[in-house]
């Protein structure tokens, strides 16, 4: 059993799963799924000031504070307890692409050479990790929601701002991966 967890799910059966959180959060509690909301709901309860955006009764959105300290507890356990023992699978293709940048270690989730403490003082890993991780955050606070929050809730629930959303994070991701993510590579 333990040997199945570890191993990589399909598609259709991790799609479906996160896709049935939904409805049983729904049906449950009424509540509505996305995760981007819990660093306001974060701020306005640590952050004393007067600010008019984080004024409101952050206490109802406590589940939510739970749900992702629940995501958090359980990226905590897999990576200790079912962390795949092999390498990553990645298409042939692409690794001989990504060698052509220096990529070479697919040994844990994120290749090392792409992503680690140190590169954060090189000019490519601050502009991928800092910037990145900038214009993601405000990325999600101008589309009103995060890609989970959009694509899996806003879709399901036929909301058409939630279709444009998905639409633009799909192109930004396409652009990304075959455009900008190369040119950033190769600096």
């Amino acid at each position: 059993m333990l040997e199945t967890i570890k191993e990589p799910w399909p598609w259709y059966v991790a799609g479906p799963l996160i896709g049935l959180t939904v409805p049983v959060l729904l049906i449950l509690g009424n509540k509505s799924f996305g995760i981007s909301s819990s660093l306001r709901h974060i701020c306005a309860a640590c952050i004393p000031a007067n600010i008019s955006f984080f004024k409101y009764d952050w206490k109802r959105e406590a589940w939510n504070l739970f749900f992702v300290f629940g995501i958090f507890l359980g990226g905590a356990i897999a990576s200790r307890l079912l962390m795949y023992p092999g390498e990553i699978s990645v298409n042939p293709a692409l690794k001989t692409e990504l060698a052509t940048y220096g990529i070479t270690d697919y040994s844990s989730l994120v290749p090392v050479q792409l992503i680690n403490f140190a590169g954060l003082l090189t000019f490519r890993g601050f502009f991928t990790m800092v910037i990145g991780g900038f214009l993601v955050g405000f990325g999600t606070r101008y589309a009103g929601g995060c890609t989970s929050g959009h694509a899996i809730m806003g879709l399901s629930n036929l909301q058409w701002p939630s279709l444009v959303a998905t639409v633009c994070f799909m192109a930004g991701g396409f652009l990304m991966a075959n455009v900008l993510l190369p040119f950033i590579l190769s600096l």
